[in-house]
This record gives C-alpha cells, structure tokens and sequence, in this order.
C-alpha cells in the first residue's frame, strides 16, 4: 500500500464532506435503515457490531453491472472474480476464504454442499435489490456455521403497485444485455417477475459467456401477518481460459444452473412474533476441461440443500427475546465426488438487555448445531454497546465460529487435486471492539478485530510436483483495523461520499511451511473511497479502490459512472 494514495484521496475528498456536514440537508437518515435479522431486528443506530449497509441508492449509482462487481467497492470485502460481470466469483471478509462466508437472501441461508465457489450465482440483478447488509466478524450465534468471518445479506425490492422498467446493455467485445421487470397487484397480493440475459464474445479467446436469470417475489398481507414466496432461476455458461489449474489450460468450460425456492411468513402469537420459513435450493455445474472435445475430463456435481425454519421474538421487562430451530438436509451426486448426504439441526436463543436508561445494551446468545457427520456443536457469543452522547456509541463484540468441511474438501479428485476424508472442521474465536459516530446521514466508525484460527482447513502441497490436498494444517491468527466514513446528503450537487480503510496482519507457525492456495492470499490493505455528484437529471459517481495482498502485488483501480434520467414513460 502507498499511504500517499490513501492520503490523497482523503484530502481530496475530506474538503466534500466538511461542505456537506454544514448542511442543513437530512435527505438520507441512516438511523431509520433496520438491519434484518432472522430473530431481532435493530435499527442501524443499535448495532453493536460492525455492519455496512449499502441502500438501493448506492447501488444504483455504482459502476456495476452485477452483485459480484457492487460487493468489491465496500472496504474489508474480497471479491475475487474469474472472468467479468460476475459469472463467477468468490467473497472474502477479513482475509477469510471463500468457504468461509455465509451468504442470504432474505434472511435465506444460501449453502452449498459442494463448494462455496457456487454462492454467489444469484438469480438476481442489482436492479431487483432494496440493500445489501454487510455483517462482519463471527456470526454463528445468529446464523449458525459458514458465517465464519462473517455474513452478507441481500435483502430485495418489495413489489410495489403496476410497474414496468427495461434496460438495455451493449458494449465491445460483443457485449450485450436486457433485462426486464414488472409489478403488478392481484387479489390483495403483490407480484414482481424479472428476466434478464447477458452475453459477451470475451476479451480473450474462450472468455465468452450467456447468462440468463428469472426471478420472482410474491407478498400478501394477512390479517395479523404476511407471506412471501420468492423463487429464482440462473443458467450460467462461460468460457473458463485458465480458471483453474494451470493459466495455461486455455480451453476449459463451465455451464451452472442454480435454482432457489423459498416461502417465509410473519405472524402475531399473543406477545410473540413468529416467522415460519422453508426453502430449497439446488445446483448443477457441469465441468469440461475441453470444451472443444468433451471426452477429454468432465465432471457434473449436482447438488440440493433444503431446510425448514422457525424463529420467534417476544418483548422483555429488559429488552427483547429470540429463539429459534431449523432442521436441513444437503446432499450431492457427482462423477468424481460420489454421492452423499449430511443432516443438520440447530437451536438459537439471544435477548437483548436494555439498561441504564437505554444507554448500555448487551445481547449475548448462543447456538447449538448438529451435523449427522461431524457430531454437536455449541457457539456462544456477545455483543456489547454504550451510548457515550452526542451520537457517538462505545462497541465491543466476541464469539465462537466453525465451519464443517464441504464435500469438494472431502472427496474430490483429478491429476492436480486429492480430496481428503479425514478433514477436521475448523474454528475460530473472533473479537472486536471499535467506536461509531451516527447521526443523521452521517456515520463514522473505528474497530479493531481478531479471529484466532484453529485448524483451518487450506489446500496444500509440499512441492509443485505434487498434489493440491486439503489439512487442518495450521492456525491462523488475522488481526486488524477497520475504518470507514459515510455521509448520504441528497441535495445539492454533492449527494454521497464513502471512505474506508481495511487493514489485515495474519500470524501462522512457520515450520513446516507448505504451498498455500487460499488460506494466506487475503488483502493486508485495502483503501476504498467513493463521491457521487448530481445536478439535475444528471448524476456521477466515481469510485477509486487501491489494494495490496499478503505477497505484496499491489493495484490501484478508479471507476466511474455518467447517468442522465430522462423521465418515466
């Protein structure tokens, strides 16, 4: 990391936001977003933890065409793509690996049986998403395993009265893209159905891709609650040159179809809120090392993971009370994995205590898992947050996490790859504690976190003459700063400014040191910065990220993008 960048930049942009902070404008208030949970639901304002939270406005305006490209503009989140536009990438926070993060759709758990590479194939387009809730540090307590180093939650567009929007894309290279969307009213419910479709010719031989995506919210209101069934489908195919294994196995392909069903519902019992859910999502991902000659490896994993939920909240004399079960299963039938199953169980219980006038909060919590192939689990964990007046809020946050292997980790093979069924699972105790600045439409926020590994699970090899191979080969401590600045104004020609500052020192044994293909590839700096200006009909945002990683390769990257509404049709 060059500091004189980052110094740049603030200086650069510090001047903005002075302006904007004498400014009577309270356009955007932060306070009023409510962070979802499965079980409490807080207010931004009375968070206790570290959470961003990126609104509809913001990613709109963000140069990006997909939910991969809007990710890696917020500071301490890793998205590291294999081609572009998102067909497919992998998340990172805080120098986890891929594996190690839980992603949700409304609150649903999107897990896969086979790998983690398959998380972020969503049906969905940045169009059809009201925010993203970035939640990092351990949250098993709260969502269970996977949510290793933390969670991103996308919480989508409610559909509205008769609505109609189209966009279209085109671009060199081939490129190209439309997507359309409708609202409409029926019988006291709401409906949203979107189709889109992108395509390239690639930037480089057998770098093309077609995607295509459905999706579908329905909500109605009933008389002491709601229900919600919302269904996707995404069919992925892209030219794979030099994704995996060798850079120089140009001729690879890849074609992924994801599909995702789920139905979840609010009621009233007496004191007590109720949300019931079920949900269902499956994956096939077919695998050619030539694409040109099939026969040459092939693999085909299909994969089906399915669950059903009920979490509950109720007030206190001290705060407020949640609990929760759900059951799944997961499952996979491959030609190079073979076929398994694993069920699991879990139980949460957290309240949240109110004391001292309001002032002081406290919500610890736990969960109970259980794996039909790795046995019984218990997390425990802690938030803690103190009003200190005028806005600003004293925060502390620990707790226990832990990841069960996937059945890639276990099983896999090829000439370059050896699974390996003695696989531990791995954990971790994670804290942070930090200070945050809120109100109105700005926000500042400091912490300072560590997550102590314990046999992290790594793909290895002793020479490069051998065979990847995954171990609970070591532990892995990761310790660092977060920084971020945000204030939303929304009048004027100044309408948003976002800095932030990420800062990652990992510390390992280092005898017996092996070849580490995820495990120490993270981010040690990352400086994120972000200024949106509009005047009239026409809006710029312009987004500037510079990043250096563990070995030292460095990269400055700057965005930017020119919009002008024309008006509604």
């Amino acid at each position: 990391m060059r500091p004189i960048i980052l110094l740049t930049l603030l200086t650069l942009l510090a001047p903005a936001a002075l302006l904007a902070q004498r400014s009577d404008s309270t356009a955007f208030d932060l306070e009023q977003v409510v962070v979802s949970e499965n079980r409490l639901e807080l207010p931004f304002s009375d968070q206790s933890r570290h959470v961003t939270v990126l609104r509809r406005e913001d990613i709109l305006a963000l140069p990006a065409v997909s939910l991969a490209e809007v990710l890696q503009f917020v500071s301490g989140v890793d998205v590291r793509q294999r081609g572009v536009h998102g067909v497919q990438a992998d998340l990172s926070l805080r120098g986890s690996t891929f594996d190690q993060v839980l992603l949700l759709v409304n609150g649903v758990r999107l897990s896969d049986p086979q790998t983690g590479h398959h998380l972020m194939n969503l049906p969905l387009d940045p169009e059809q998403v009201e925010r993203i809730e970035i939640m990092q540090g351990a949250g098993a307590r709260i969502w269970g395993q996977n949510a290793f180093a933390g969670a991103v939650n996308i919480v989508t567009r409610r559909p509205e009265g008769p609505a109609l929007t189209a966009s279209l894309r085109a671009g060199d290279h081939g490129l190209g893209g439309v997507s359309l969307a409708a609202d409409l009213a029926a019988g006291g419910a709401r409906h949203r159905v979107a189709l889109s479709r992108d395509f390239a010719g690639g930037y480089r031989p057998n770098t093309d891709y077609d995607m295509t995506s459905a999706w579908y919210q329905g909500e109605r209101d009933l008389r002491r609650g709601s229900v919600r069934l919302m269904a996707g489908h995404t069919d992925r195919r892209f030219g794979a040159n030099g994704f995996y294994a060798n850079p120089s196995f140009a001729k690879q392909f890849e074609a992924v179809q994801t599909t995702l069903v789920a139905m979840d519902g609010r009621t009233d019992a007496g004191a007590w809120t109720l949300r019931p859910r079920i949900w269902w999502r499956r994956n096939q991902d077919e695998y050619l090392f030539d694409r040109y000659n099939p026969s040459v490896y092939r693999n085909v994993h299909i994969g089906s993971s399915a669950g059903a939920e009920l979490h509950a909240r109720r007030p206190t004399r001290l705060g407020s009370l949640g609990a929760g079960v759900e059951i799944g299963h997961v499952a996979l039938r491959s030609n190079n994995l073979g076929a398994h199953q694993r069920y699991t169980a879990a139980a949460f219980l957290e309240h949240r205590f109110t004391l001292l006038d309001g002032r002081l909060d406290l919500t610890p919590g736990l969960s109970i898992s259980h794996f039909s192939d790795f046995g019984t689990r218990v997390f425990p964990g802690i938030d803690a947050g103190m009003q200190l007046g005028s806005g600003w809020k004293a925060f502390a946050s620990a707790g226990q996490t832990y990841r069960v292997p996937t059945f890639t980790d276990l099983y896999y093979s090829d000439p370059a790859n050896a699974g390996n069924p003695d696989l531990k699972p791995e954990s971790a105790f994670s804290w942070e504690a930090g200070a945050s600045y809120l109100r109105g439409n700005l926000r500042l926020q400091a912490s300072w976190f560590e997550r102590l590994g314990r046999d992290l699970i790594d793909w290895t090899r002793d020479a490069d003459t051998l065979r990847w191979q995954p171990r609970n080969f070591r532990d892995l401590d990761m310790r660092g700063v977060d920084l971020s600045a945000e204030m939303l104004v929304g009048r004027g020609i100044l309408q948003s400014l976002r800095l932030g500052y990420t800062h990652i020192d990992a510390s390992f044994p280092t005898e017996g040191q092996t070849n580490s293909r995820y495990a120490l590839n993270h981010l040690a700096h990352q400086a994120t910065a972000g200024l949106r200006l509009g005047h009239g009909p026409l809006s710029l945002q312009v987004q500037a990220r510079n990043q250096e990683r563990i070995g030292g390769e460095s990269d400055l990257l700057l965005d930017a993008r020119l919009a002008a509404r024309l008006g509604a049709v």
